[in-house]
């Protein structure tokens, strides 16, 4: 067996089509998807099989062409477009003579170079675990068995079993410490359901533009760029839409075809925002040919999360990335011009541009359930805001209240939450108050101070 290399950079990248069921733009995907951990690919070659083969999931001659291309190009690692057994990975290894990671592995390694966060790390390291617990091979020719002293000879622990269990045990200690981060995690989020304020979840597939738009929105700083998975540990800040309407923004990690199951499992705590979302904002690159795919992707992700039954409102985003038929990118006053007079599209088409516009589309009812715009020009974002008032209803409201004398206590109370816009008093010597205050905490004062409904006018 070979000593595997510390690191891979220089790679092979296999594609393989099953039974004529390989999706539009799956390879550029994965080609993506390489680059974004770091890869460099030297050499790339593509097949098609009606079934995978349970030796190498590809046949034998493929096998010999690509032991032909790791050898002239001095490739490092070789990397296939699809699931592998962990048989087959040893396999190939065994042949090859380097390291061969599946689609999983690649996914694993962006996780694990893009977590900075105490939580996100030990999750992508109980997803790397998990993951590796099926595939723990024998890289050295030592240590074969442990061996004690005087009475303790035999047959002892077998290194891989000793591997296992270190592995077990690992896991273990991982799933308790995040275990506690999710029960921190429910603590903020009753805080915030006191507080009535609505959480809006930003889902969607992967380099979508999510954390683009979540920082137009709310002015933060989350780190935004053009590759896959920029964005790991969830980050959530409050947003004032106006008027009487606050709500909490999430910005989530990216969805992606065949995501790895033990990496949803180790971000369940994450993933528990998406959850527990009053309304989930579902970004769409609006500007890629395969949207309705991933679109598709992605509701299979909630569905097994569990987020299926959510309201949901579509972005479709990157509208200025729109070609026109011609193939040129319109500016701005442009498509705006050539939209005026033209139907509204189907949420399932590919448009071009010359027929996108920032606007909002509605229901037979009226509601919003879709907005187009591009995270980068203003005129889109007013109108988010718009449809999201609408779509999570007002959470603050205000009123008059007229206390008497002897509430003096629930006065200072007001004054202390920052909800008082204007006093006076009235001749009779009562206290009049306009407030400014979300219903629950209303609700929560009426009970603890004796708080009458005559004292309350709307």
């Amino acid at each position: 067996m070979f000593e595997r290399p510390r690191s891979g950079e220089r790679a092979v990248l296999v594609h393989l089509n099953i039974n004529g069921a390989k999706p539009d733009g799956q390879q550029a995907e994965f080609n993506e998807l390489v680059c974004s951990a770091g890869a460099y690919p030297v050499a790339t070659l593509s097949t098609s099989r009606k079934a995978p083969d349970a030796r190498f999931l590809v046949g034998s001659g493929k096998v010999a062409e690509i032991e032909a291309a790791v050898r002239e190009s001095h490739a490092e690692v070789v990397l296939v477009d699809h699931e592998l057994s962990p048989a087959q990975e040893r396999n190939l290894e065994k042949i090859l003579q380097c390291r061969v990671l599946d689609r999983v592995g690649v996914i694993l390694d962006i996780f694990a170079q893009r977590a900075s966060s105490f939580e996100g790390k030990l999750q992508v390291e109980l997803a790397q675990l998990s993951h590796l617990s099926t595939r723990l091979v024998r890289g050295w020719t030592h240590l074969e068995r442990q061996k004690g002293g005087i009475g303790l000879r035999g047959p002892g622990e077998k290194q891989l079993e000793t591997d296992r269990r270190l592995l077990s045990e690992r896991i273990k200690t991982i799933n308790r410490r995040l275990d506690r981060v999710e029960k921190r995690r429910g603590l903020s989020r009753k805080s915030r359901n006191r507080a009535e304020l609505p959480l809006i979840a930003l889902v969607g597939y992967t380099n979508a533009g999510k954390s683009t738009l979540f920082n137009a929105l709310t002015g933060a700083d989350v780190g935004a760029a053009d590759r896959l998975f920029q964005t790991l540990d969830p980050t959530l800040r409050r947003l004032d839409l106006g008027g009487q309407c606050r709500a909490v923004v999430a910005d989530t990690v990216g969805f992606i075809r065949d995501l790895p199951h033990d990496l949803v499992a180790a971000f369940r705590a994450t993933l528990e925002e998406t959850r527990n979302a009053t309304l989930l904002a579902h970004v769409v690159d609006t500007s890629d040919p395969n949207r309705r795919q991933k679109m598709q992707e992605v509701d299979t992700v909630l569905r097994e999360i569990g987020g299926e039954e959510i309201p949901r409102l579509v972005i479709y985003n990157k509208i200025d990335k729109l070609p026109s038929s011609d193939g040129r990118v319109l500016a701005r006053a442009d498509r705006r011009e050539a939209a005026e007079s033209d139907e509204m599209m189907d949420e399932l088409a590919v448009p071009d541009a010359s027929r996108a516009s920032p606007r909002i589309d509605r229901d037979a009812s009226g509601m919003p359930v879709r907005v187009w715009l591009s995270a980068r020009e203003p005129g889109g974002l007013e109108l988010l805001r718009q449809a999201l008032v609408e779509r999570v209803g007002p959470t603050v409201v205000r009123r008059k209240l007229r206390l008497p004398l002897s509430a003096g206590r629930l006065r200072a109370r007001l004054f202390e939450l920052g909800t008082v816009l204007h006093e006076s008093a009235d001749t009779n010597g009562e206290i009049l108050l306009d407030v400014e205050i979300s219903k629950i905490e209303l609700e929560r004062l009426c009970r603890s101070e004796g708080l009458e409904s005559r004292y309350i006018a709307a």
